[in-house]
Formats: structure tokens, C-alpha cells, sequence
């Protein structure tokens, strides 16, 4: 059952929501803790309760555009500089919805 993003608090697990990507920011490259580097894209998707960030990285960012309506299953939320933030992880999935 999809959570709304006004229920997401910080360290939160197997979070299921649905949004829409109001925006995308440009790819960057960071360098990883275990090694080599990654692309990551911040994305803000918002319902009718609110709006959070979510982070993209390498292929999910070429799976979803600007005005997808998505749903995520199995993310993460975590407090980053003080905000929160949703992370789909290695165990979660992104689906672009239809309409």
C-alpha cells in the first residue's frame, strides 16, 4: 500500500509511494566510499500531501523524465544536510505509471 510523502520521516525502510517528478537536476558524477564513481540526479516528486527529494542514480536516471508519474517500491528515507531525503536503493524498483 503507497504511503503519502507527508508520512515519510527520517530512517524509514520498505517505504512504497507514488509521485510525480516535478523536477530533475542535471546528472554530476561523485566518487563512491567502496571505489570508482557514479552519476546521480536529484529529483523533487511530490503528491497532493508534499513533495521530498529523491536521488537517482546511473540507469534510473535515464528512466524517468520530468512529469512521470512514478511509483517507488522498497525505498529509503534518510536525513541528509537536515532534509529528508527518498533513496530506491539496491533492493528497491522505480515504474514509470500510465496515466
Amino acid at each position: 500500500m503507497a504511503m503519502k510523502i507527508n508520512e515519510l520521516t527520517n530512517d524509514m525502510r520498505h517505504v512504497t509511494i507514488e509521485g510525480k517528478i516535478e523536477k530533475i537536476s542535471e546528472p554530476r558524477t561523485v566518487n563512491l566510499r567502496a571505489g570508482g564513481s557514479a552519476l546521480v540526479a536529484d529529483a523533487m516528486i511530490s503528491d497532493d500531501t508534499g513533495s521530498i527529494k529523491l536521488s537517482l542514480w546511473d540507469d534510473q536516471i535515464k528512466m524517468v523524465k520530468e512529469g512521470d508519474k512514478i511509483s517507488i517500491e522498497n525505498g529509503y528515507t534518510q536525513a541528509f544536510r537536515g532534509e529528508n531525503s527518498l533513496n530506491i536503493g539496491r533492493y528497491g524498483k522505480i515504474a514509470v505509471l500510465d496515466e
